[in-house]
C-alpha cells in the first residue's frame, strides 16, 4: 500500500542518516526525508522543519509537510519513537507513529497508486535495512481529514496496534465530535485472521465478525457478517456528512466482501449486501399516496409507512459508492409498493409500482431526480395508457391501463427512441385520423 511505502521512506531515510552521519543536522535529516521521498514515487516533499533526539528516548519529528502536487497532501506533525536497539542492526522497529493534522484529498492520493507496485518495500528499505516482524507497533492518527470525490471533508480519529505481517491486533477508527457516536473497532481473536467487529453507529450497533484469507499467490480475500440493530438512518448518515431520504431505525444482515492483491485494492473494491427492514419508516421528499392519481403534485411531500423492506447492494468505486435497491416493498395501511433503483452521486434512477389492490393492480411509476429532490413520473407509454384507462373505466381502469401502458413501452422499447405523443385527454375518446 502506498501510504504503507511512504512512511517506511521516511522512516529508513532518518534512521539511515542518523547512522551515517551520527549527529546530523535538523536540516539535514529534512533533506535527506525529501530527496528519498522524490526519488521513490516521482514526487516531490516539502518539510517545514523537522527535528530529532536521542535523549530522553530516540524521537523524529517533522513539522508542516506538503507534497507536491496541484492540491498537496498536508501533514501538521508526525512524531516518530524507533527503538534505539534495533537502530545499529539497521532494523526498522517503531515503537509508536503518531500523525496530527492531515489533509487527504482523495485524487492527490490516488496520485501514488503504482508508485510503488504491490506496496513494494525494496525502494524504500535500500542502504541494508530491514523489517522486524512488527516494523510499527503503534499507529496513532489525530484530526485526519479525508477530502472526497464531492470535495467534503470528514475527520477521524485513528487507533491501531499490530502484530506480524501488519495484521492488526485491535483497532479503533472515529468520527470526532459526533453525535450519537460513531466508530468501528475490530479485536484480533487468537492468532487467526479474524476479528470481532463492532460499529457503533446512528444510536445502533453493526457488529459481527471479520475474517482476511491470503493465498499462495498472495491475494487476499475480505469477508465479514454484521447485523444492523436499531440504526436511525438519519443520524447514520448525518455523521458521515450525508442526507437520509427515509427515515426510521433500520434492522438486518449484512454480507462484505472483497478480493485484491493489497490492503488498499481491498477498501476500493469493497462489495456490501444488506437485505434491511425498517418499521415504521418516512420516506421524505414525495407523497407515494398523490403519485397515483397526480404524480407531479407528489414532489416535495412525505409518505408514512408501516414497513419498508429490502435489498442493498453497495460498491465503492473511484467516483463514489454505487447504491443498488432491489426487491423494494413498502406498505402503508391499505396501499403497496414495490421496486428497485440506483443511486449513483446521489442521483436516483429506478422504476415502482403502487398497488391499489395489493399485488394485482398497479400504477407504474419512474424514480428520478436526486436523493435530495426526489421525482415520481408517469412514463410517455404508461400516461397514455392511462389516460385512455380513465376514458373506459374510471378508478381501476386508469391503474390497469397504466400498467399495460408501461408493459407495451417496455415490449416496443424506451420512450426516447419512439417520437413523443401527447395522450388524449381524459374521458375523451382519441381523435380519428
Amino acid at each position: 500500500m502506498a501510504v504503507s511505502v511512504a512512511l517506511l521512506v521516511v522512516l529508513s531515510a532518518g534512521l539511515g542518516l542518523w547512522v551515517r552521519a551520527r549527529l546530523p543536522s535538523d536540516e539535514q535529516l529534512a533533506s535527506e526525508i525529501a530527496a528519498r521521498f522524490e526519488q521513490a514515487s516521482g514526487i516531490g516533499l516539502r518539510i517545514g522543519a523537522a527535528h530529532w533526539a536521542l535523549r530522553p528516548s530516540p524521537v523524529i519529528e517533522l513539522m508542516e509537510v506538503a507534497t507536491a502536487q496541484a492540491r498537496p497532501i498536508t501533514v501538521r506533525h508526525i512524531v516518530v519513537r524507533p527503538r534505539l536497539a534495533s537502530l545499529w542492526r539497521r532494523k526498522v522497529a517503531i515503537e509508536e507513529v503518531a500523525v496530527s493534522g492531515a489533509v487527504l484529498p482523495s485524487a492527490s492520493v490516488r496520485a501514488f497508486r503504482g508508485r510503488w507496485e504491490g506496496g513494494d518495500t525494496a525502494v524504500a528499505l535500500a542502504g541494508g535495512w530491514a523489517l522486524t516482524e512488527v516494523p510499527v507497533e503503534t499507529l496513532r492518527l489525530r484530526d485526519i481529514s479525508w477530502i472526497d470525490w464531492r470535495d467534503i471533508a470528514l475527520a477521524y480519529d485513528v487507533d491501531l496496534r499490530f502484530d506480524r505481517h501488519w495484521r492488526p491486533r485491535e483497532g479503533e477508527i472515529r468520527r470526532p465530535g459526533v453525535s450519537p457516536p460513531a466508530s468501528l473497532r475490530v479485536e484480533r481473536e487468537g492468532e487467526d485472521d479474524r476479528w470481532r467487529t463492532l460499529i457503533e453507529v446512528g444510536g445502533g450497533t453493526w457488529n459481527g465478525t471479520t475474517r482476511l484469507e491470503a493465498d499462495n499467490d498472495g491475494r487476499m480475500r475480505l469477508t465479514a457478517t454484521l447485523a444492523a440493530k436499531s440504526v436511525e438512518l438519519t443520524q447514520f448518515l448525518r455523521a458521515f456528512g450525508r442526507h437520509s431520504a427515509v427515515e426510521g431505525k433500520m434492522n438486518g444482515p449484512t454480507e462484505v466482501n472483497a478480493e485484491a492483491a493489497n490492503v488498499g485494492d481491498l477498501i476500493r473494491h469493497l462489495h456490501t449486501r444488506t437485505r434491511f427492514t425498517i418499521a415504521p419508516a418516512m420516506l421524505t421528499g414525495f407523497d407515494l399516496a398523490k403519485a397515483v392519481t397526480a404524480p407531479a403534485s407528489a414532489r416535495g411531500g412525505q409518505t408514512r409507512l408501516d414497513t419498508l423492506t429490502g435489498t442493498l447492494d453497495t460498491q465503492s468505486t473511484d467516483n463514489g459508492v454505487i447504491l443498488r435497491y432491489s426487491q423494494l416493498k413498502a406498505r402503508s395501511g391499505v396501499l403497496t409498493a414495490s421496486g428497485a433503483a440506483t443511486v449513483l452521486n446521489r442521483k436516483l434512477d429506478g422504476e415502482a409500482a403502487v398497488d391499489i389492490v395489493d399485488g394485482v393492480v398497479g400504477v407504474p411509476l419512474k424514480l428520478g431526480g436526486t436523493l435530495d429532490a426526489p421525482v415520481l413520473s408517469l412514463t410517455g407509454a404508461a400516461l397514455a395508457g392511462a389516460a385512455v384507462g380513465t376514458a373506459v373505466l374510471p378508478g381501476v381502469g386508469t391503474a390497469i391501463g397504466a400498467r399495460v401502458g408501461q408493459a407495451m413501452d417496455k415490449l416496443l422499447g424506451p420512450d426516447d427512441a419512439k417520437p413523443s405523443r401527447k395522450p388524449p385527454t381524459p374521458g375523451k375518446a382519441p381523435a380519428k385520423r
